[in-house]
């Protein structure tokens, strides 16, 4: 049973890893980077410190980070030195003369259960929960499903890696977040809470009395989880755009 199931791994990892392009060699080295992501994860704090007040944002925060951090270190020092599985992509596994590698990288020599994928998820179970609507859920489940499949693309984790990892990364976000949530409810009392996250940009100039009195008070806001959304797009067209470019430079 288990020969079955490491076999299958292996023909569904050699699947997803057959799609290369030049193109999406340059986006995928792009997309599986976290410093790239940073401009987001700025915003993210943002929305903590926009929604909620300052000590109630702060427990978020800091369960946010303590959920990424035990996702990470589950996999990396407690399981995947217990379980000794070769990437895809490291030299001593002969599967390695199949796999489709980019610019040379091979990542570590052990990748069960995936980190990428772990700490991917934990973010985004953790901000569904936060955020609660459906658009600012797809996208931020969308962005862990790619950064999780671009590991497999470019070779250094099975399948098997990454699903073992998302399922460890959304059990954590899920305990972190509810943790967050009573702590926040036991220090602070449910009247002191801000669930406001829009941002007043200004106020439009004065209308003519002709026009409607609503738009004579008409105000722009924004909202944090849209400026979330547009920064993860925007950054997916950056690297879309870069990774174009750099075929033809």
């Amino acid at each position: 049973m288990l020969d079955t199931l490491i076999d299958l791994d292996s023909q569904l990892l050699l699947f997803f890893n057959s799609f290369h392009t030049p193109f999406l060699d340059r986006f995928m080295m792009l997309f599986t980077s976290r410093f790239i992501w940073a401009p987001m994860y700025a915003l993210i704090l943002l929305l903590f410190f926009k929604k909620y007040n300052p000590l109630r944002a702060g427990v978020f925060v800091v369960m946010l980070v303590a959920a990424i951090a035990l996702t990470d270190q589950t996999c990396a020092t407690l399981l995947r030195p217990m379980f000794e599985r070769l990437r895809p992509s490291n030299l001593a596994n002969p599967l390695s003369e199949s796999v489709n590698i980019v610019d040379g990288y091979r990542g570590g020599r052990y990748g069960f259960p995936s980190c990428h994928a772990a700490n991917s998820f934990a973010l985004a179970i953790f901000l569904s929960l936060v955020v609660r609507r459906r658009g600012f859920t797809l996208v931020i489940f969308g962005w862990a499903a790619l950064n999780s499949y671009s590991r497999m693309y470019l070779g250094v984790h099975y399948p098997g890696d990454i699903l073992v990892g998302a399922s460890i990364g959304s059990a954590f976000g899920y305990v972190c977040y509810r943790v967050a949530k009573l702590t926040a409810l036991r220090l602070i009392k449910r009247r002191d809470i801000d669930n406001s996250d829009r941002i007043i940009i200004g106020r439009s100039v004065a209308m003519p009395e002709s026009f409607s009195p609503l738009l004579s008070e008409m105000s722009f806001t924004i909202r944090v989880r849209d400026v979330i959304v547009a920064a993860a797009m925007a950054t997916t067209v950056f690297i879309g755009f870069t990774s174009l470019l750099s075929i033809f430079l």
